[in-house]
C-alpha cells in the first residue's frame, strides 16, 4: 500500500506540475491538496522535492512569479505564498558551504595525527623529480 500511495503522489505533483503550466492553477492546487490527504492517510513522507512546491497553509502549487514570491535574506530564502501570504523561511546552501571550505585550497596542510610533519602539500612533480635523480 505504501508503494502506491508513494506512486500516486508523484503522479499527482507531476499532473499538478503540468496544469499549473497549462493555464489550470486551481486544478494544480486540487491535486496538491489530494496528494497531501494521500501521504496523510497512508503515513507517507512527501520527497523533499515535492515539499518545496506547495504552501503548506494553503495547499497553493508553487509557480515562481504567479503564486509565490522568493527574496533571499541574510542567508535564508523567504518564500511568500501570493495567494494566503505564507512565509516559509529556510537557510540557503550557499552558506554552509562557504563556511565548510578552506579560504585557500592550495594552502593545504597535513595534520600531525596523520603521520606526516605540517608541511604545505606541494605538486607530484616535485616527487617525480626526486625519484629520477636517485636512479
Amino acid at each position: 500500500m505504501v508503494r502506491i500511495a508513494r506512486r500516486r503522489v508523484a503522479d499527482l505533483f507531476n499532473l499538478a506540475e503540468r496544469e499549473s503550466l497549462g493555464g489550470h492553477p486551481e486544478l494544480a492546487d486540487r491535486y496538491v491538496t489530494l496528494a497531501r490527504r494521500i501521504g496523510m492517510r497512508y503515513n507517507v513522507r512527501l520527497l523533499g522535492e515535492y515539499r518545496e512546491l506547495y504552501c503548506r497553509t494553503c495547499s497553493a502549487f508553487w509557480v515562481e512569479g504567479r503564486t509565490v514570491r522568493t527574496r533571499l535574506r541574510s542567508g535564508r530564502r523567504v518564500r511568500t505564498c501570493l495567494k494566503c501570504g505564507h512565509q516559509r523561511r529556510t537557510r540557503t546552501s550557499t552558506r554552509v558551504a562557504r563556511a565548510s571550505l578552506p579560504a585557500d585550497p592550495s594552502a593545504r596542510e597535513v595534520r600531525r595525527d596523520e603521520g606526516a610533519l605540517s608541511v604545505p602539500i606541494g605538486d607530484e612533480s616535485d616527487l617525480v623529480d626526486e625519484e629520477t635523480e636517485d636512479e
